[in-house]
């Protein structure tokens, strides 16, 4: 080994880097982004650990029993006036117990741990101030929770594919001069940018069929909608993200600069898109910025269909949202598509 050659290489590959400011500045303040938005989305006591259902009345007042139930840290407590909507919610794994003080009954779900531990935490509560509760079953069909989160874990998948999967192509075709080869032929930049959509929707789409596929012959999936509906949802989600991909990396020539771009774009999304936990119960606020992410209406409406039995009409306000989003990325990325700049 010739140590002047490899520290020749060794420097020069530290002074390209230091020298791209964009790549630079974004490691610098992309941990800090992370930092402060986490530091404000999760203040305070930190994510509650459990969700509880209360069934309320209108003008029903709290009995002292529930007032003190609802003093209990590190557990969310959500009001509903609907007890069918609320039993559903709780099937589904969106809550963990359900109380209702009037009849003095609450339901659980035989199917969730957290059910489980919730309940125990309720009845030691309950025993010295209101006892006698009936207990009940969550009506329907058990869910089991990875019924629950498959829509997430595939949709999250499907996320990473779509947007690393096109983003870093661009990026090193337009580095390697690809692109600026490709310029010089009839090809317009909207059709460059509809063929990359194309061939990776329909390879992200095939890979997932076949994971899903694979992976429900030893699961067994709980199904209660339709396969082409979910298909169909799927095939909206992975259109919309890949067009997001393309417009991240319609001017950028860094790898580097690409790769904290796409960490942006994909980070909150997997955190705030209802992928590992439900947003039941979140601050409304959250729950309007999670609706600007695609990742939201696809595991929402991917959710509905296979535990719900939701159909397309169901779903509509996601399908609605995701059509509008693909179009707008899609439009942004032709028009803003750089051949062979960085700006």
């Amino acid at each position: 080994m010739n140590f002047n050659r490899f520290f020749a290489v060794f420097k020069a590959r530290n002074i390209e880097f230091f020298r791209d400011k964009s790549a630079l500045g974004w490691n610098l303040f992309f941990p800090v982004l992370l930092l402060v938005g986490f530091s404000f989305i999760f203040s305070g006591d930190g994510r509650p650990a459990y969700k509880i259902g209360l069934l309320s009345q209108q003008d029903q007042s709290q009995s002292s029993a529930q007032t003190i139930l609802t003093q209990l840290r590190f557990i969310d407590f959500i009001d509903y006036k609907d007890v069918d909507l609320a039993k559903a919610k709780l099937s589904r794994h969106s809550l963990d117990l359900l109380v209702d003080y009037s009849t003095q009954r609450y339901w659980v779900n035989e199917e969730s741990s957290k059910s489980y531990l919730v309940e125990k935490i309720f009845l030691g509560q309950q025993l010295s101030q209101q006892p006698g509760f009936t207990r009940l079953e969550s009506s329907g069909e058990s869910i089991r929770y990875v019924d629950w989160v498959l829509p997430g874990i595939l949709g999250m998948n499907m996320m990473f594919s779509c947007l690393f999967g096109v983003g870093y192509v661009i990026v090193r075709y337009r580095k390697n001069s690809v692109l600026k080869r490709l310029k010089a032929t009839p090809l317009s930049a909207f059709e460059f940018v509809s063929a990359q959509l194309l061939s990776r929707l329909f390879i992200v789409m095939f890979m997932s069929t076949v994971v899903y596929s694979g992976c429900n012959l030893f699961f067994d999936f709980f199904m209660l909608g339709s396969y082409i509906d979910l298909f169909i949802i799927g095939a909206l989600g992975a259109f919309c993200l890949i067009s997001l991909g393309l417009l991240v990396a319609s001017r950028s020539k860094s790898e580097e600069l690409i790769g904290g771009l796409l960490n942006l774009t994909s980070w909150p999304m997997m955190m705030l898109s209802g992928v590992w936990f439900s947003l039941e119960g979140a601050p409304d606020g959250l729950k309007v910025l999670a609706n600007f992410m695609p990742l939201t209406h696809m595991v929402a409406g991917a959710r509905a269909v296979i535990t719900e039995g939701a159909s397309l009409n169901d779903i509509s306000f996601h399908i609605s949202m995701l059509m509008l989003m693909s179009s707008v990325f899609l439009l942004l990325g032709a028009y803003l598509f750089s051949w062979n700049t960085e700006r």
